[in-house]
């Protein structure tokens, strides 16, 4: 195999498949459960939380390039996607679209 091509056959077995493993096994365990079931709706809490978590720390204590965005930029970037998402009536894509318009707006004029 080709030297260039490592580093993608190295992303898809670090990266892709544990991810998909973890995913199928996912959907066959909640398979017999209602959308509304208590284990579900911990469950999509918890997932909630864990990228809510996430985004904070890449955004309020960030490392790289994003370091160099000022923190108002970054906390601005946070409340344009927020509010975007509510204006847009619950649109996932428009909050990230706003929200990453405004950080890249930020970073450009400011970092």
């Amino acid at each position: 195999m080709h030297g260039s091509a490592w580093p993608y056959v190295l992303l898809v077995l670090c990266g892709v498949v544990p991810t998909e493993i973890w995913r199928t096994l996912g959907a066959v365990a909640s398979r017999g459960l209602a959308d509304g079931s208590p284990v579900l709706t911990w469950v999509r809490h918890v997932s909630t939380a864990l990228l809510a978590a996430v985004v904070a720390k890449l955004l309020l204590t960030p490392s790289g390039a994003l370091a160099l965005v000022p923190w108002w930029g970054r906390v601005g970037g946070i409340a344009a996607g927020f509010g975007a998402f509510f204006l847009f009536r619950r649109s996932f894509f428009a909050g990230v679209l706003v929200g990453e318009a405004v950080l890249i707006a930020a970073a450009s004029l400011w970092g």
